[in-house]
């Protein structure tokens, strides 16, 4: 077995065990619905549109980013070594 091939089931396999996520950003999402008018109004079958914003998160799971940091890690460790060798 070569050694990058070593190196990157290691990686995979160490980012694949954790589980969860990290949430990085929380995004605004108006939503509008159509809901009953107030008072009279509403009794006679008028309505009107009503907008509310939520906040939807945007989550990344742990295990993706550890294997990328893994596998990036290793990408800059050979790239060093390759550079060091050709001076």
């Amino acid at each position: 077995m070569e050694e990058n091939d070593l190196l990157a089931g290691i990686a995979v396999f160490g980012g694949s065990s954790l589980a969860g996520s990290i949430t990085i950003a929380t995004v605004p999402i108006a939503t509008t619905a159509t809901v009953p008018a107030a008072g009279v109004a509403g009794w006679l079958g008028l309505t009107t549109t009503a907008t509310t914003i939520v906040a939807a998160p945007v989550t990344l799971p742990v295990a993706g980013i550890v294997a990328a940091g893994a596998l990036l890690t290793y990408g800059g460790y050979k790239a060093y070594k390759f550079l060091n060798k050709n001076q």
